[in-house]
């Protein structure tokens, strides 16, 4: 026995030592446990959302020690959207190891309960956190909860073609009647495996009061209410849209900053400035020779 135990711990020790893990969770990386004991302390959740910026965006959030990233696929169709995701999940993951990373699904991706296993499987093995199936249906979401897929998912107003429902991108929860439906579907969700969810474009009482009401993280989106935390996506964080929208606050001119990067660099390449001699290296004076002598005999510039 004492043999066994001995072998046994030598073997761990080889593993150690090639730096094999039996996990692929990066140590420290925010889970979905850690976005519950947020919410559990009183602790505001922060997230972010990159749309189609680079993953050079979420590698910042990151070093700013936001929590969650909102991630969404590029795409000009929503075949390509599919066709892209397990790229764009471990291309983000690869630049950003910590923040946790809620995946937006196409809803083709969960027009059955059986293809909502399929695809929020293999997007959780390549390295998403949370699962957002926008409007999924209770029974598909139950399926998904007991098959240990986390689901991290919204209500409130839908994003994107389910806003038709409503006759377009309209403020939600005006009423006492609207309002609990709101909280219906919310809380109906809770009970189906939901683990945390964003509210959108409802009355700061509302989205207060439901956060307060649920157990879960409740994280407010266009809503005003301080909620368990709060989403903003990068084009209004980076001034990047026409006009500002009401619920934004902008932190950073993206388009200001770029450009005078650019103009310094581009006035530096037509004033001579850039590049200085530090900027290359120089050849040895022998070799130099050598070339512009073959180069003089062979070739002849018309």
């Amino acid at each position: 026995m004492s043999n066994e135990k001995e072998n046994k711990e030598v073997e761990i020790s080889k593993e150690e030592k090639s730096g094999i893990k039996a996990s692929k969770m990066k140590k420290g990386r925010k889970s979905i446990a850690f976005l519950q004991e947020k919410k559990d302390n009183g602790e505001k959740i922060v997230q972010m959302c990159p749309v189609d910026r680079d993953k050079y965006f979420v590698m910042a959030a990151e070093m700013a020690d936001c929590d969650i990233c909102r991630l969404t696929t590029p795409g000009e169709n929503t075949e390509m959207q599919i066709a892209n995701a397990t790229w764009r999940i471990r291309d983000i993951r690869a630049a950003a190891q910590i923040i946790h990373i809620n995946f937006y699904m196409m809803t083709p991706t969960f027009c059955s309960k059986e293809k909502a296993l399929e695809y929020g499987s293999m997007y959780m093995a390549e390295g998403a956190d949370s699962l957002l199936p926008m409007g999924v249906s209770n029974e598909t979401l139950k399926y998904m909860a007991d098959n240990h897929l986390v689901v991290f998912g919204h209500v409130g107003a839908l994003s994107g073609w389910q806003t038709s429902k409503h006759g377009g991108y309209k403020r939600l929860g005006k009423t006492a009647e609207d309002a609990m439906d709101v909280f219906r579907m919310a809380y109906e969700y809770q009970e189906n495996g939901m683990m945390g969810m964003t509210i959108e474009l409802t009355p700061i009482e509302v989205t207060n009061a439901i956060a307060k009401k649920l157990s879960v993280p409740v994280v407010s989106i266009c809503a005003g209410g301080a909620a368990d935390g709060s989403e903003m996506v990068d084009f209004d964080t980076f001034n990047m849209m026409p006009s500002l929208a009401s619920h934004a606050k902008v932190y950073a001119d993206f388009f200001k900053w770029a450009a005078t990067a650019y103009g310094g660099w581009a006035n530096d390449v037509r004033t001579g400035v850039y590049p200085e001699d530090k900027h290359g290296f120089h050849m040895e004076e022998k070799e130099l020779d050598k070339f512009l002598n073959q180069l003089e005999q062979k070739y002849t510039v018309r």
